[in-house]
């Protein structure tokens, strides 16, 4: 039953301890008798060999258990930054977030960004403060802090008692009970004397902030002083659904210290399938759309993430939002109009898989072998249309041109990346045709070198890594006219056609125009075609350093021609030298991309952020405050920006990121054109030995 199931999602920054988090909720469910640890590979969330070697998460791993009589879904997280749509991924199937805060960093900026994903899904969000047994640890501290960041929402429900090195006391706020751990198990006990004020005076105000919600309970507190604890549980169970509370929770996930007491909030706090933010959109055509999250509803499920495994095949890990599932379904995938038959049902603990007998709304499970469903597909009923919301992966920050190492292993290399884009939109792959090379855009450094890692182990190609070229464009600033005679005679019919042009500047954007003024039929209206197809062929190697010819107008207003030799070639080819020799003399010049950026860095790394991006010709456009980050927008040219995104991180301790995006073409410096022009004369000179 759905009512009886909570799905959520462990987000943070990384090293925040969401594996860990995730293995000990295991350990307390009883679906591992040990608790793993990532320093010895053995955690059931990081599984695959990279994240073992490398110690960190690189996937969505999907886990679940039994909990007071609950199913709980679990998805664990990447909290590296090159992997953060992972987790953009994990919650847009989720029904409420955990954000998991380090004790002593505080809330760093992959917990802000993932905050913000889950506040865009209109997600509850519980907090749970971790690694409470870290000896220079500040609860008041770092709660404040927390505070600062989320808003007056944020709202401990916990006291931890004896934070720092031995940690194993909580006051659980709302029964007003104390809980001593040894080895994991909880003692219930009654507050001590000496501590019992202070839990007075922050249940006092956590339940204010409750009645807050809700003018019935305002009411009612004010009259009596007190809330009962009926009214506590279900005034704060309304306000966490709706956003308006944001619950905090204290814990150290690697000695399981604090986990029931989360595991058991999330159950009766938490929202159930049925008050999921996911079961109302509008769709393409902006009508609203609003599902019933019951097993007889038509179906409605999402694709939120393909993933390989070895002797099994593709994995499609699927949310069901309504309907349900059982082997030997025929659905239909809605987004191609192609048809499914459902096959094996997987429950999933990280890469141990469990068959089941079907899956309902609410449930998030694999499924085995579907031809043609990958990440962000949307499954429903046979014949119907419906179309869920996707999944809007962040922009890939960094561009390097691929090639294969081994000679005619191209298609090896397509086919491979084709297969890793399927398990992993977040990068992308395509052919520049304009700079002719195969482009790679990923996420940052550490994805490519997961890729490229992927590439040879599970297709055996390797490939070679360049910097891109850049697409620059060339244009005009004056008016100039030339005339180009072709003339050509070796014995029998010749080649002959005359050509007069004129180019003019047009605006930025305008595109290139080509006008007929000739009279008199000095040229035949027939060659005329031969002519703009001549300067439009041109247009694609321009005449400076052979990039793209943009915003010219090009008007061909005399000429002549031979009632013999003269032909559609002759006058192509004069159309081409005619507007060359035009192009040359109208005060050419080299374009370039300028991107937006928009970069979000802690305020101490301002200055340096700012230096770096003088040093690259940027220009500071404005600058906004969110909450403890500077939010930075500027301009730089794409050339100067290559591999920004490490460079940011490396300024920031890893604590900046940015986003970018294509704005405009604009002219190069006049010294950098020259030398652009150089480098383009050079690489000709080399082509052509």
């Amino acid at each position: 039953m759905s009512e009886q199931t909570r799905n959520f999602s462990l987000c943070g920054h990384s090293g925040a301890g969401k594996t860990a988090l995730s293995e000990a909720m295991l350990f307390n469910m009883g679906v591992v008798n040990r608790l793993g640890r990532i320093d010895d590979g053995t955690t059931t969330s990081d599984c695959d060999s990279a994240e073992i070697e490398r110690q960190i998460s690189l996937k969505i791993s999907l886990l679940n258990g039994q909990w007071q009589d609950h199913h709980l879904n679990i998805i664990d997280t990447p909290g590296y930054a090159d992997f953060i749509s992972e987790a953009k991924a994990a919650l847009r199937v989720s029904d409420a977030a955990v954000a998991v805060v380090d004790s002593v960093a505080g809330v760093e900026i992959g917990t802000e960004r993932t905050w913000n994903f889950a506040a865009e899904y209109n997600l509850p969000r519980v907090l749970f403060i971790n690694k409470m047994d870290r000896a220079d640890v500040d609860a008041d501290q770092v709660l404040e802090m927390v505070q600062e960041r989320f808003g007056r929402q944020v709202v401990p429900l916990q006291m931890a008692v004896n934070p720092g090195e031995g940690f194993n006391h909580i006051v659980d706020l709302v029964a007003m009970k104390a809980y001593a751990y040894q080895d994991g198990k909880a003692t219930e006990g009654d507050i001590p004397d000496d501590i019992q004020s202070r839990a007075e005076e922050l249940r006092e105000q956590f339940v204010e902030s409750i009645a807050e919600t809700d003018e019935t309970l305002m009411e009612k507190y004010f009259s009596e002083g007190e809330l009962t604890e009926e009214d506590i549980v279900a005034g704060l169970r309304r306000a966490m659904l709706q956003g308006e509370i944001f619950p905090v929770f204290f814990g150290d996930a690697y000695n399981n210290v604090g986990i029931d007491q989360l595991l058991g909030a999330l159950v009766q706090y938490g929202p159930s399938p049925a008050e999921s933010a996911g079961l109302r959109f509008q769709d393409g055509e902006e009508q609203e759309i609003e599902l019933e999250a019951t097993a007889t509803a038509p179906l409605a499920a999402l694709v939120f993430k393909t993933l390989a495994e070895q002797h099994v095949g593709e994995l499609s890990l699927l949310r069901l939002f309504a309907g349900a599932i059982k082997p030997g379904d025929e659905v239909a995938n809605s987004g191609n109009r192609s048809t499914e038959r459902i096959g094996q049902i997987y429950h999933l603990n990280g890469n141990r898989r469990v068959e089941v007998e079907s899956a309902a709304a609410g449930d998030i499970v694999a499924l085995v072998k579907l031809k043609n469903t990958h990440t962000a597909d949307t499954l429903c009923a046979k014949g119907a249309s419906l179309q869920l919301p996707g999944i809007a992966f962040p922009e890939p920050l960094i561009r390097v041109a691929i090639q294969a190492k081994e000679q005619g292993g191209e298609d090896r290399v397509s086919t491979g990346i084709a297969q890793l884009h399927e398990e992993d939109p977040s990068f992308v792959m395509k052919f520049d045709g304009e700079v002719r090379q195969t482009i790679l855009l990923t996420q940052g450094e550490l994805h490519l070198e997961i890729i490229v890692s992927r590439l040879k182990e599970r297709f055996g190609v390797e490939i070679d890594m360049e910097v891109p070229r850049i697409p620059y464009r060339e244009t005009i600033r004056s008016n100039a006219d030339a005339q180009y005679r072709h003339k050509k005679q070796s014995g029998g019919r010749g080649q002959f056609g005359e050509v007069f042009l004129r180019i003019a500047p047009k605006g930025r954007g305008e595109g290139f125009e080509f006008l007929n003024e000739v009279v008199g039929g000095n040229i035949p209206s027939n060659f005329i075609p031969a002519v703009e197809k001549g300067i439009v062929e041109t247009l694609s190697q321009g005449p400076v350093a052979g990039y793209q010819v943009i915003d010219v107008a090009a008007t061909v207003y005399d000429g002549k021609h031979h009632p013999v030799d003269s032909d559609e070639v002759s006058f192509k080819l004069a159309g081409s030298h005619a507007f060359r020799d035009a192009f040359l003399k109208a005060k050419p010049v080299l374009l370039e991309p300028i991107y937006h950026l928009e970069i979000t860095v802690p305020e101490e790394f301002m200055g340096d952020v700012m230096g770096d991006l003088s040093s690259r010709r940027g220009r500071i456009s404005g600058m906004d405050t969110s909450g403890h980050f500077q939010v930075i927008h500027a301009e730089a040219p794409l050339a100067e920006i290559d591999r920004y995104a490490t460079s940011l991180r490396s300024m920031t301790q890893g604590k900046g990121f940015h986003a970018q995006r294509f704005d405009r073409y604009e002219d190069v410096p006049g010294d950098i054109m020259a030398k652009i022009i150089e480098d383009s004369q050079k690489n000709k000179g080399r082509e052509a030995a």
